[in-house]
């Protein structure tokens, strides 16, 4: 049985057209921290409600925080307040904000709360082989991250504090010019010695 040469054209389109999809078969991944927020912005909104020297303890529970329900949460002890403001006796406890020297100066009166919530996609792109044979790996990083602190005094916020990434774009670019025989050389090497 002889093939015509459209025929061997037709299976070369269909072959291709038939790996063009085949970056759906890449690895995906998220980096969920369970929470209440789904966005940056949604948590500092939540930060901005409270009110040093007014807002108290349990008014946190009406935007979420919640040590013993809500995830990912720090409680910080008196101790760890003090590590994380005077770290090194170099640092004069006169130059901190005043809050926190109220804070600091009620011992064990003193607590806190440390917020760490993120959301981050990681999800690979680039050509299917390329990937799958370990030539070039291509991961597009996508998500935020919020830090929030809150100094406690006597059942009061008397301090807060955030930070954090509000957009995280990034990129990840692994290059192996010999794919799957990158490493044989280092394996080669680590057996004989």
């Amino acid at each position: 049985m002889i093939l015509s040469h459209s025929f061997y054209k037709t299976l070369i389109v269909a072959a291709c057209l038939g790996l063009a999809g085949c970056s759906a078969l890449l690895p995906r991944g998220t980096v969920e921290v369970k929470g209440v927020w789904h966005s940056f912005d949604e948590a500092r909104a939540s930060f901005d409600k409270i009110v040093p020297y007014q807002t108290r303890v349990k008014d946190l529970e009406a935007i979420g925080i919640v040590p013993r329900k809500t995830p990912n949460i720090t409680v910080l002890s008196y101790s760890d307040v003090l590590q994380r403001f005077v770290p090194s006796p170099v640092i004069n406890p006169e130059e901190l904000d005043d809050p926190v020297r109220d804070c600091i100066s009620a011992k064990l009166a003193c607590s806190g709360y440390e917020i760490d919530q993120k959301f981050v996609k990681r999800e690979r792109v680039g050509n299917f082989w390329a990937d799958f044979f370990g030539f070039k790996r291509e991961t597009d990083v996508l998500g935020w991250r919020f830090k929030g602190l809150v100094l406690i005094k006597d059942d009061v916020i008397i301090y807060k504090l955030v930070s954090g990434e509000p957009l995280i774009s990034e990129k990840e670019l692994n290059r192996n010019p010999l794919g799957p025989f990158q490493g044989a050389g280092e394996a080669a090497l680590r057996s004989i010695f």
